[in-house]
């Protein structure tokens, strides 16, 4: 075995990112409270692995005032999310010096917002910046550019419907050359204008449109000659573009299991004024059962879905907006990007075009729930690739594009579940390959990224199988070394009674271990916590063989002073186990 490292040294390689990649950023808005955590690099590009939001509601249950204040309930419950997410970022590590939490439009405007801010500093130990309207603006217009770098160049209008308020900015080359706040959003127009299940939907337009026109926004707007492109961002925009694409307007199509044809998959993520007008005519539609099946497909926000929707249908109406882009990032990513930005300077958002094509193909089919068990794949895979290329024979046959392709694979792997649970991963490979989603990659990459999803799982393929035949001797043995990878990756994840956030991966004369600690945050009697070791085992000892497969590369399990010592020691305060992985050079 030929090490780069020096051979009598142990060298700990981390396994979740170090503290200093990752990133946080708290959106606290009208409706509710966002955290984000990413795992960043120097290059700008970033990856989410945690995303939590909590409805707090501060423009609720508010005292019928103009300005309004914060009630008690709200600001206790503000108090409580808060210091959930703080929490929350110690448990990640991640440093002070990393988050940044903003503020908008509600404690902007509430006459005791200050008192609030004071109290999360006092209490939570965080610093609240409270944005003005221009400023909100101005990020949301930076999130959306990491989210759709191709509009970079082009003169765009962005716009974001908020609980408290509405953004609108226009920008060209990174810079808002224009921006404005208005105080209609969503949570305020239902309190005004839907109560008690009756939509004054006729009194509700009619105000939209004096704000809008007494704000001169539009004018100010049309002074730019006219925009290449529009683009909506947030939850209720977001809202809007799935229920477009779920076919919520057609009874036929949204009753039958929220299926979408193939056909539907090639589509982008945007909407028309005609299909806009379809929801919101179906959403005000006052049919007997139409409230519980707004309910069941917008779930918590379709308390505010019909004021949000008639509010962004007044907005197309009054500037004259045909089609909008949508974004997945909004503020909460533009406060991170310019965090990054001050930690590593400017970043080529041009040379994230790709990877960005596989995170909105992502974003597209998974849930939140599977988007974070993607990252944390890949989280691993990352891990054990790194650490591999430790090995000069290693390191000769993979790349830093190979870890591209296989972090790419481990966020869509799981992509096909959109179809149903059985044969999900042919699903995933006919969606990666044909859906035409990915973005400045080679047919012979998308088919590649493909492949390494569909095998992810069942029967570990042969060099001579027939989706292989294409690919060079050098691209296969690429492929099968990458696929041991995402399926060790995979058999890892699943198994939650392993502490990911503990990896440890050395390397010595004895070659590399992968160190896996105990999940200290689960309280499962021994009873039940020692089938999940015994399936980990299994599967994990399952998929090492196929390490063997590669030719410079085998694997070694160490089951027994880790899980003998579990089984015959465990009492019913001890879940403590670990488990080593030995990949060999050889």
């Amino acid at each position: 075995m030929n090490l780069i490292h020096n051979k009598d040294m142990a060298t700990t390689l981390p396994n979740s990112p170090p503290p200093s990649s990752l990133f946080a950023s708290i959106d606290m808005g009208t409706n509710s409270f966002k955290l984000l955590i990413v795992r960043a690099d120097p290059s700008g590009q970033f990856l989410t692995l945690n995303h939590h939001k909590e409805p707090v509601l501060l423009g609720l249950n508010s005292t019928p005032t103009n300005p309004f204040a914060i009630s008690n309930q709200s600001h206790l419950l503000a108090l409580q999310t808060l210091q959930n997410f703080q929490n929350l970022l110690l448990s990640h590590q991640v440093i002070p010096d990393h988050t940044r939490c903003v503020a908008t439009a509600a404690i902007r405007e509430a006459t005791n917002g200050n008192e609030l801010v004071e109290c999360v500093k006092e209490r939570v130990g965080l610093e609240v910046e409270v944005l003005s309207g221009e400023e909100e603006a101005r990020l949301v217009y930076k999130g959306v550019l990491q989210f759709l770098p191709l509009v970079y160049e082009k003169l765009v209008l962005v716009i974001d419907i908020g609980g408290g308020s509405t953004e609108f900015v226009v920008g060209k080359g990174g810079k808002a050359c224009f921006g404005a706040s208005l105080k209609l959003g969503h949570v305020n127009l239902t309190e005004k204008f839907v109560k008690q299940g009756d939509h004054n939907v006729g009194d509700m337009r009619e105000f939209i449109r004096l704000v809008i026109e007494e704000s001169g926004v539009v004018e100010r707007i049309k002074e730019f000659g006219g925009v290449e492109m529009v683009v909506g961002c947030s939850g209720t925009i977001r809202a809007v573009e799935k229920a477009v694409f779920y076919g919520y307007a057609k009874s036929e199509m949204f009753e039958n299991d929220n299926v979408v044809l193939f056909e539907e998959w090639k589509r982008d993520w945007r909407f028309s004024r005609r299909e806009l007008s379809g929801v919101v005519e179906r959403l005000c539609d006052g049919r007997e059962g139409e409230k519980a099946r707004r309910d069941k497909f917008f779930n918590r926000r379709s308390e505010f879905i019909v004021a949000g929707a008639v509010l962004l249908e007044e907005i197309f109406e009054v500037i004259g907006i045909e089609n909008m882009e949508v974004s997945g990032y909004a503020l909460g990513e533009g406060v991170i990007a310019e965090s990054l930005g001050k930690v590593y300077g400017g970043s080529d958002l041009n040379a994230n075009v790709r990877w960005m094509s596989v995170v909105q193909l992502a974003m597209r089919f998974n849930s939140k729930k599977s988007m974070r068990v993607a990252a944390q794949c890949a989280g691993i895979a990352k891990v054990i690739f790194e650490g591999l290329r430790e090995c000069e024979e290693v390191a000769a046959s993979l790349n830093e594009r190979d870890l591209e392709y296989l972090e790419a694979a481990c966020l869509l792997h799981s992509v096909g579940l959109f179809m149903g649970k059985k044969g999900y991963h042919k699903q995933s490979y006919r969606i990666i390959k044909d859906g035409g989603h990915l973005h400045g990659y080679s047919t012979e990459e998308v088919k590649l990224m493909a492949l390494l999803a569909r095998h992810h799982r069942k029967k570990f393929p042969k060099s001579d199988h027939a989706s292989l035949i294409a690919f060079s001797n050098e691209v296969k043995q690429k492929f099968r070394s990458l696929c041991a990878i995402v399926r060790i990756s995979v058999a890892l994840q699943q198994h939650q009674c392993i502490n990911i956030q503990e990896m440890v991966f050395s390397i010595s004369h004895e070659g590399f271990k992968l160190e896996i600690g105990d999940s200290k945050d689960q309280n499962l009697l021994p009873t039940t916590a020692q089938p999940l070791a015994v399936d980990t085992v299994a599967e994990s000892g399952k998929e090492l063989e196929n390490f063997k497969k590669v030719d410079f590369l085998t694997c070694l399990l160490d089951y027994d002073l880790i899980f003998g010592r579990y089984f015959h020691e465990c009492g019913l305060n001890c879940k403590v186990y670990v488990f080593k992985i030995y990949f060999i050079c050889i």
